[in-house]
């Protein structure tokens, strides 16, 4: 789906007016480095800036106007000026980078512009990196870059030096909500996900889930039987925790889960209940957050945090789900 100025504006508004000053006072750099975390617009905001600098009338003299014909082709990925390189197989190898420079020494079809985008400019081969360099050392004139990582630590020093590195920030909880719900997922759901990830891809994966569907049903089950009495706590772990929840990295989401339980009641107790997350359970909730205090709620979340430091330290899963449930149960 096409991303339009105000919507990417909406998540990297810091970077956006960033290219907006730059298109403005004609100050485009020859080489961009787009910096971030999966998920956070770099390629689509790559896109943007491609569709700025073709655009035949761009409006305000900066945002693409989306209806010339620049435009259009560009979001059909078939302008003729615009280059587009990923990599073949686990990297990206030197003949990749020989076919751009090859492809850069011919006028621009349309005009004297051209724009090509690197997207994991991370996995470029020893010698595509060495011979991209050369490539940016003497750059033609109407050339951009745009480099497009999420490993910057693996770019050559002397490639950054060449770049203006412009870093994208994660998402917020509140634009992931949005992006969740428009890409068809729950908006009951949306919330949860976007306390556990703050990268739009992982979240729709989780989202799939059968195994996280299942875990979340798990959890609110362990947290209602906490309330009751050690005996049934334990049988719970035994019967239904245990066999979902087999992998650290299982024991270690369905934590989280239930910390975001004990986060939620904090939150109904200081009358936020804007914050809460966990909708599907909200007005059980509401009604066990009038059976206990803020301060044993903070006493329960920081035994949750404890045993997630534990689980890293490899101490014994079953073990330490044991002991969490009766420290969740005292005083209660």
């Amino acid at each position: 789906m096409v991303k339009t100025w105000e919507e990417l504006e909406t998540l990297q508004p810091r970077v956006l007016k960033m290219l907006k000053n730059s298109l403005l006072k004609g100050r485009v750099a020859h080489a961009y480095l787009f910096e971030g975390m999966r998920g956070t617009g770099k390629k689509d905001i790559g896109y943007l800036l491609a569709k700025s600098l073709f655009c035949h009338e761009p409006v305000e003299g900066y945002k693409p106007c989306e209806n010339c014909s620049n435009c259009k082709r560009i979001n059909h990925g078939n302008h003729p000026d615009l280059h587009f390189v990923e990599p073949d197989g686990l990297s990206i190898k030197k003949g990749q980078i020989h076919d751009l420079q090859e492809e850069f020494s011919k006028t621009g079809v349309e005009s004297k512009k051209k724009l090509y985008m690197i997207v994991h400019a991370d996995k470029m081969t020893t010698n595509a990196a060495n011979s991209l360099l050369k490539f940016l050392e003497e750059p033609h004139a109407g050339t951009t870059a745009i480099l497009i990582t999420e490993q910057v630590q693996q770019i050559l020093p002397t490639i950054l030096s060449r770049c203006q590195i412009i870093g994208f920030t994660p998402l917020s909880p509140k634009n992931l909500e949005k992006r969740l719900e428009e890409n068809g997922v729950n908006p009951l759901t949306a919330p949860v996900l976007a306390q556990l990830t703050n990268n739009l891809e992982e979240a729709l994966e989780i989202n799939q889930n059968d195994w996280f569907v299942q875990a979340q049903k798990i959890v609110v089950k362990l947290y209602e039987v906490l309330r009751k009495n050690p005996l049934e706590a334990m049988v719970t772990l035994q019967e239904v925790w245990f066999p979902h929840f087999k992998e650290k990295e299982q024991i270690d989401r369905g934590l989280d889960l239930l910390l975001l339980i004990f986060k939620d009641l904090l939150y109904i107790q200081l009358g936020k209940k804007d914050h809460i997350v966990t909708l599907s359970e909200r007005s059980r909730l509401e009604q066990y957050a009038l059976q206990t205090s803020g301060r044993r709620l903070t006493e329960q979340m920081a035994a949750i945090l404890e045993a997630k430091r534990k689980l890293h330290a490899n101490m014994n899963p079953q073990l330490l789900m044991e002991e969490l449930v009766l420290k969740l149960q005292e005083g209660s």
